[in-house]
């Protein structure tokens, strides 16, 4: 099955003052791949901004930019149209010998290390280690680590903030997508198997209807090396179909922020974001 998507994601910043400079970088237009090609995507900025536009190491399309106008409001439009075709996760190839190698060890060598955010306990490293001795192949205990975290981790929204270490949500056995997301990360590294943090969206429906818009929110899974990037969702325990849509890959969130930036002049009183999906085809 083929989808084609248009997703509005919006992000309003409101201040308690004038905001008298602003300089910013969005990192929310999708990355065409063999998965998905982007039809049309555009990022508009209120109040009119200096813009630049560049592709960051990670190859994510990054939109630059700075209001240099007092200001007391921001806000950030990034429409996109993504048509998505994902192929089945393919069966498991790659050995524990070869994640030694120069070829993976040495070129993925970043998707290796271990920092405080995505850093396993002791009790999960330990079952991790665990879960790598019982499978043959690398890709099987992946797939089983996505499931162990998946099982014994319940989706709360809420229940961290977003620079909580994965540490944090495998303690209290909760958190948000992107707790799960840098939980199985850290653990396949652990594994010594190279593993990405992917940034995206996930249309919330099983089977999005043409031309209804649903609210939805910034979604996170991840990518192992399996002679190739393979994608994994712990959050939901399966492989991303066509509702999901990659916007953006690095080491951990830090790489992927969807706004990050600094400004001078009044606090923010508040910041809102809203996402709305709507299937076309």
């Amino acid at each position: 099955m083929t989808m084609q998507l248009r997703i509005v994601h919006t992000t309003t910043f409101e201040y308690e003052g004038k905001a008298t400079a602003s300089y910013n970088q969005a990192r929310l237009t999708p990355v065409t791949t063999t998965d998905q090609i982007v039809v049309h995507s555009r990022v508009e900025v209120s109040p009119k901004p200096w813009v630049f536009e560049y592709r960051d190491y990670f190859g994510t399309q990054v939109t630059a930019f700075e209001v240099v106008d007092p200001h007391d409001h921001m806000a950030v439009t990034a429409t996109s149209t993504v048509h998505t075709h994902r192929s089945p996760l393919p069966a498991p190839s790659a050995t524990w010998e070869s994640l030694g190698t120069r070829e993976v060890e040495d070129r993925w060598t970043e998707y290796l290390t271990l920092p405080e955010r995505v850093a396993p306990t002791t009790d999960f490293a330990q079952r991790v280690k665990q879960v790598a001795a019982d499978h043959d192949l690398p890709g099987e205990a992946a797939r089983d680590l996505c499931a162990l975290v998946h099982d014994e981790l319940e989706l709360v929204p809420g229940s961290t903030h977003v620079g909580a270490p994965a540490a944090t949500a495998w303690q209290q056995r909760a958190g948000v997508c992107q707790d799960l997301a840098h939980l199985v990360v850290g653990g396949l590294r652990t594994m010594g198997l190279p593993a990405r943090y992917v940034s995206g969206y996930l249309h919330p429906a099983d089977e999005p209807v043409v031309g209804e818009h649903v609210r939805g929110d910034s979604h996170a899974w991840v990518e192992w090396w399996d002679d190739g990037w393979q994608g994994y969702d712990p959050s939901h325990d399966r492989a991303p179909d066509d509702r999901y849509v990659t916007l953006a890959v690095g080491r951990d969130y830090g790489d992927v922020k969807p706004i990050s930036g600094i400004y001078s002049g009044a606090r923010t009183s508040s910041m809102t974001v809203e996402v709305e999906l709507t299937r076309l085809a």
